[in-house]
């Protein structure tokens, strides 16, 4: 897994091979059919839900703006842990946000439209990105 933010790439944290080689794809939206195959690419959210599934959660397939306004499945939480949701976005609002998944140490996994492929990047060095400026928040999946 590539990381361009040098405090990562010293995380133990390996991950796992299914989704070291996604390419992103902006058609593979939440809510749509066979999303767990990730052979033909992913969105951003369908990556992290799918990553969260991979260790036993089971996120709901929402969007970002309907992410960060649910309470029956997810909480907005801090201090971060190890799966939890982060979005971000170029202004303050939800819609239309990034979302990536906390794994340790202040870093993130994420799949975006620009890099084409998951990294990881510390979670300051994300907002560094002006699409990604502005931290909208952090949620846990509940167990449902």
């Amino acid at each position: 897994m590539q990381s361009n933010d040098s405090p990562c790439e010293n995380l133990t944290f390996e991950i796992p091979h299914r989704f070291a080689k996604v390419s992103y794809n902006a058609e593979r939206i939440p809510g749509v059919k066979d999303q767990d195959d990730l052979i033909q690419g992913a969105n951003c959210q369908v990556y992290a839900y799918e990553f969260l599934r991979h260790f036993g959660k089971n996120a709901p397939q929402l969007r970002s703006s309907e992410l960060w306004s649910d309470s029956k499945y997810t909480k907005e939480t801090k201090p971060f842990r190890f799966l939890d949701l982060m979005l971000y976005n170029k202004t303050p609002k939800a819609y239309g946000a990034h979302v990536g998944v906390y794994i340790d140490a202040g870093c993130v996994l994420h799949l975006s439209y620009e890099i084409g492929h998951p990294v990881i990047q510390t979670h300051k060095g994300l907002m560094l990105n002006e699409k990604y400026k502005c931290f909208i928040g952090a949620k846990r999946v509940l167990s449902f």
